[in-house]
């Protein structure tokens, strides 16, 4: 179930990035971040990136060969994909109320259409939407044109970026950290135990007087620790400085792959999991028990969701 859930995000491309990173005009943020998350091939970050590289984020724009607005959609390609995203009874590529989601819908149809293409499928995606999906079918990928690889490569990298100069996490990523947590289901819990290399020893003593040691298994943040070291991203090893190395995450927009935290403040957060979707987390939960599945209102002070960026400059 969590593998298909983690899949379902495609093969590579952000997962969510549900924290808004990128520089985005006010009066469109809310448009951006809830557009953002149409389908798991698209974030708030991607879109926000696509538009500033369409448009610059100007809804009166028009290009040379016939693009109109904000997204620059083709007249034709408007006719087929615009949607009536304010339910104002209009469909106008004019109104970035309009453009906006329809730039985000269309995205998903094009992700829908090349899904089989070889390669980076969200390049293809990215690619299928500059130079049509006809080309990406017939090149196997992203077309030899240079002005779709620079527009692709663009858009990726600023997609990618983070204030703090970091990246946020890719698919790919959160698909292995979901696979990486999943192999070690029924592990036993080890206070103190788990680190980048997997399984360990535990130390003494938990709160609770629990010992870890001769116990080799996980603790919620070493399993946490582990699973992100398998996707090349390193965290701090208690739960609460992995949550100081990470983005929070608004509630409606959680991603297979993001952290759940636990505990009245910040300061005092005592456990982790891993998001997989359905409300479910992935965790080790406590002496004697084994690392499995758990809904997230196990506990009843769910503090915070957020994602880990791919730098440590927020570690305590």
């Amino acid at each position: 179930m969590v593998g298909a859930l983690a899949q379902a995000g495609g093969d590579s491309g952000p997962v969510g990035t549900g924290a808004l990173s990128a520089s985005v005009p006010a009066e469109y943020r809310s448009l951006v971040e809830d557009a953002g998350n149409t389908c798991p091939e698209v974030s708030p970050n991607l879109l926000a990136a696509l538009l500033k590289q369409e448009s610059g984020f100007n809804p009166k724009a028009s290009s040379p060969v016939g693009a109109q607005g904000i997204a620059q959609f083709m007249p034709s390609t408007w006719a087929s994909h615009g949607i009536d995203g304010n339910d104002d009874g209009k469909r106008d590529v004019w109104d970035p109320e309009d453009a906006i989601p329809s730039s985000a819908k269309y995205l998903c149809t094009i992700a829908e259409d090349v899904k089989d293409v070889p390669g980076d499928k969200r390049n293809n995606m990215l690619a299928a939407y500059n130079a049509g999906s006809g080309a990406v079918k017939k090149y196997n990928g992203v077309p030899p044109y240079k002005e779709t690889q620079s527009y692709v490569q663009t858009i990726s990298a600023a997609a990618d970026s983070n204030p703090d100069g970091g990246t946020v996490t890719t698919t790919d990523q959160a698909v292995t950290v979901i696979n990486a947590a999943e192999e070690k289901i029924g592990k036993p819990y080890s206070w103190g135990g788990g680190n980048a290399n997997g399984e360990s020893s535990g130390i003494c003593c938990s709160p609770n007087g629990k010992t870890g040691v001769g116990i080799v298994g996980f603790d919620c943040s070493g399993l946490t620790l582990y699973a992100y070291a398998k996707a090349g991203i390193t965290l701090p090893r208690t739960a609460a400085a992995q949550y100081k190395a990470s983005d929070p995450v608004k509630p409606g927009q959680m991603r297979p792959g993001d952290l759940v935290f636990y505990g009245a403040t910040a300061e005092t957060i005592h456990h982790v999991g891993i998001y997989v979707g359905n409300g479910y987390i992935l965790n080790a939960p406590r002496p004697g028990t084994k690392v499995r599945y758990d809904p997230m209102d196990m506990m009843s002070d769910l503090y915070a969701v957020a994602r880990p960026t791919q730098n440590t400059n927020k570690e305590i």
